[in-house]
């Protein structure tokens, strides 16, 4: 696969998007990206998302808005059915849209695509968390009109937004007329009839589904001069929503309002007797709640609670208090990067999708799009727990507890799971929002048991990191045991005297080789699985012992599954090739001929889009990382020389059509010695919606490829490891790089980490101090000072990256030649 070069990432149009080190700036208006740009200038707090769409509400790529968890559900239609295939669907509902304010100067209306715009800019303030717009329009008659927006989505109170909007006339008087609206979207039809361009786009299994009926069932509309209010139940999930606008309009100048409220849309329309130089500000305040099942009275009940608060305390405060949740935000998350101005923009962006799309998502998972698009249909996957949990263990231990607690919550529904599979335990669903499995496409979805795994490894490493045994003692301990009995029960051992533990009929994280024997990533996590449940029983039994008796009571834990597990767990299959002197994927996958992705024409990428699953699935190619990830996730296990064997045989078959993976080459690469390799896989990681890398940023933010870019920069860069409770560095910062500084939450205490040239220095912003390994030294970091640890070098380097040609050729165990073919197509 061709990969982008530092280079070839500087097609970012600097002077339309300048790189600034707080700001994502737009400095010129085009509506040759709206998707991308909708999606780059979201905003959202985790359980409210608005997309980037402009304020009057025309030309788009796809409006949105939406709220983590509310979801329609739909019969999903099998060409053949077959017992336990998943039977209901569950999408993401856009619910209706209050960020539409239009506004018509002399009965002129502003349409930005044909507008003659003096100034403008964009910008998204990842300090304060505002989305700011200001124009200068000269409408057709000849009239300056300057035009001032903000919009915001509270993380202080996640019902609320805001939003203003000022309008100035500079030179000569006129009629204004704003019209402010509530709008339906998802059943209503916009006033314009102007249909989104994502509707016109074409197959892409990764879209979420259109519904064939109206979902939204009207329940509840009125409003008054000055708070409008909507409200509905979804015909088929039966979920609740409510939605209600405060209106407040602040000028010198005369006005009057008149109201509107149907079904569909509830708007106000300020009629203005503008004068020069005398501005007009309209501040919007909307609140949303939902429901399982509440009444929709109830709904509105809260809606009016939330907006009378904000009445009392006043507009302003709620600016202030984003600005001050972002400060201690940014106090424990900031990552700083000096001298590399165009990636340090990049990393904040990245990491302020990842506040936006977990903080305040209490209750609920975390979407793979976040609240910034449809895409996936806001399903929640094992992307939580791999790729987003780790910042927010080692940053923001609170929103990773939460995020804990619900798949606690979606206990009960993976133990029915289970069930459905003719297993004991419990299985979590691939792909859900409401606990059920949702992923029609069992091969490449429910096959992935993995899962089970990816949960209880993060479960153990937020406990590991926040030392908090109390979540652990009540609810962690659950999951463990429910997910060692799903494993203990679906493997087997041979009747032949193998004496290995085997687990068939699986697939993992890499989605082209599927339902496959003792896949090396799933047999690892699961050994790591059985014996982290194994030592937490036993762990309780010795020093909870009421616990332990609860515990026993409420699981019916028997004394023998422990030793069951254990046993499991030691004779675990683990495939590897001596000839070759890698570990095989699964237990077959060195069967298969080699794909030849340098062969492979750029217009048939990714393959997902071009070849039927059967033709991927009979070749060695990869869509993520697979293998390279078990050498990250359990790198204890494997010896350095079996890590960089390892990458240099997989790292030429992977395709990279997830993004998923790019951040595991990076974290590997770096550390067996690839530097510029890393720092090349980093940075498309990095830029992959900042740059549209996919091309399909326009679906919403790759929220795991966010949250990866920071585990390549704390584990990879900066050689960050956490295994078994002990926090050790061996550093690998880039060339050209002055430095790296992260922080990282360990044990209560918040320390700040710099890696330079020369040199490890640890400093305690908060706590006590830590303990920690460099390179193999035991050191001591004590609070109030800084210890530097000097270091010899950033660690092996190897120059260009593995090639495919050192591949072909290889043979098997039983004498046969690997080749490589590219498929006809």
């Amino acid at each position: 696969m061709s990969h982008p070069t530092a280079a070839e990432l500087q097609d970012v149009d600097r002077l339309r998007f300048p790189a600034e080190p707080w700001r994502l700036v737009e400095a010129q208006f085009s509506v040759e990206d709206l998707g991308v740009s909708e999606t780059l200038f979201a905003v959202a707090n985790g359980y409210l998302g608005m997309r980037g769409n402009v304020e009057e509400g025309r030309e788009s790529h796809a409006h949105g808005t939406f709220i983590n968890g509310f979801h329609e559900t739909w019969p999903i239609r099998h060409a053949e059915d077959a017992y336990g295939f998943a039977k209901v669907g569950q999408t993401i509902v856009n619910v209706p849209d209050t960020k539409v304010i239009r506004l018509y100067v002399d009965d002129e209306p502003l349409l930005l695509p044909v507008a003659d715009l003096v100034e403008y800019e964009r910008s998204l303030d990842l300090r304060d968390g505002v989305l700011r717009r200001d124009l200068l329009w000269r409408t057709p008659s000849g009239k300056h009109v300057q035009i001032s927006s903000q919009r915001m989505v509270s993380f202080a109170e996640r019902h609320l937004a805001v939003m203003t909007f000022e309008v100035t006339l500079l030179d000569a008087d006129a009629p204004v007329a704003i019209s402010s609206q509530i709008l339906n979207r998802q059943d209503g039809q916009d006033e314009y009839h102007v249909p989104a361009a994502s509707l016109g786009e074409g197959f892409d299994p990764r879209k979420a589904e259109q519904f064939a009926g109206r979902v939204l069932q009207p329940r509840t509309q009125w409003g008054d001069d000055q708070r409008l209010v909507l409200a509905y139940r979804c015909t088929n999930s039966g979920m609740t929503l409510a939605v209600a606008a405060d209106h407040h309009l602040e000028t010198q100048n005369e006005w009057d309002v008149r109201t509107q409220v149907d079904e569909d849309l509830a708007k106000h329309v300020f009629r203005v007797d503008a004068k020069a130089g005398v501005p007009i500000t309209l501040t919007k305040v909307v609140s949303y709640h939902t429901s399982r099942g509440v009444p929709t009275r109830e709904l509105v009940e809260r809606c009016r609670r939330s907006l009378d608060r904000v009445r009392t305390g006043g507009v302003q405060a709620q600016f202030t208090h984003q600005r001050e949740w972002l400060d201690d935000f940014w106090e424990r998350s900031d990552v700083e990067i000096p001298g590399q101005p165009e990636i340090q923009q990049a990393v904040r962006w990245n990491l302020f999708q990842l506040a936006q799309a977990t903080t305040r998502a209490e209750g609920n998972g975390v979407p793979a799009k976040g609240l910034t698009g449809s895409g996936y249909s806001g399903h929640y996957f094992w992307d939580t727990e791999v790729y987003v949990l780790p910042f927010l263990t080692y940053t923001s231990p609170r929103f990773a507890r939460n995020a804990l607690r619900f798949r606690y919550q979606m206990l009960d529904a993976a133990r029915r799971r289970a069930a459905e599979l003719s297993q004991k335990g419990a299985l979590f669903p691939w792909r859900t929002i409401n606990g059920e499995e949702a992923s029609a496409y069992y091969a490449a979805g429910t096959a992935q048991y993995h899962i089970n795994a990816d949960i209880s490894f993060a479960l153990v490493q937020y406990v590991r990191a926040s030392g908090d045994v109390d979540f652990l003692r009540r609810e962690g301990v659950d999951i463990l045991v429910e997910t060692a009995r799903m494993w203990e029960d679906l493997g087997f051992w041979r009747a032949n005297g193998d004496d290995n533990f085997h687990i068939h009929g699986v697939t993992g994280p890499d989605e082209y080789t599927t339902v496959v024997n003792d896949n090396l990533f799933t047999n690892v996590m699961a050994r790591f699985n059985l014996r982290a449940a194994t030592f937490v029983v036993e762990r309780m039994r010795a020093e909870f012992p009421e616990d332990y008796g609860r515990l026993v009571e409420r699981l019916g834990l028997r004394e023998h599954e422990l030793a069951e597990w254990t046993r499991a767990a030691d004779h675990m299959s683990i495939p590897y090739a001596d000839g070759i002197g890698i570990h095989p994927q699964d237990s077959h996958f060195l069967e298969r001929e080699i794909w030849d992705l340098a062969a492979t024409p750029a217009d048939m990428r990714p393959l997902l889009l071009h070849y039927h699953p059967l033709v991927i699935y009979r070749y060695q190619v990869l869509k993520q990382a697979d293998v390279v990830l078990a050498l990250f996730l359990q790198g204890k296990h494997f010896t350095a020389d079996e890590k960089l064997a390892d990458f240099e045989y997989y790292d030429p078959l992977t395709t990279g059509d997830s993004t998923l993976s790019g951040v595991v080459q990076s974290i590997v690469a770096a550390e067996v010695g690839y530097q510029e390799l890393a720092l090349d896989y980093f940075r498309s990681s990095l830029f992959v919606d900042l740059a549209n890398l996919h091309a399909n940023a326009s679906d919403g933010v790759h929220v795991a490829s966010a949250g990866g870019t920071w585990s390549a920069l704390a584990f990879g860069f900066g050689g960050m490891r956490d295994y078994d409770g002990v926090l050790s560095f061996d550093p690998r910062l880039p060339q050209g790089w002055e430095a790296l500084t992260f922080r990282v939450t360990w044990n209560g205490s918040r320390l700040r980490i710099t890696v330079t040239p020369d040199a490890l220095e640890l400093t305690p912003e908060t706590g006590e101090g830590a303990r920690v390994v460099v390179r193999g030294q035991k050191v001591t970091v004590p609070a109030g000072e800084v210890t530097r640890v000097p270091l010899e070098g950033q660690g092996p380097l190897r120059p260009g990256r593995p090639s495919l040609r050192a591949l072909s050729g290889n043979r098997r165990e039983d004498g046969t030649l690997i080749t490589a073919t590219v498929p006809h197509s």
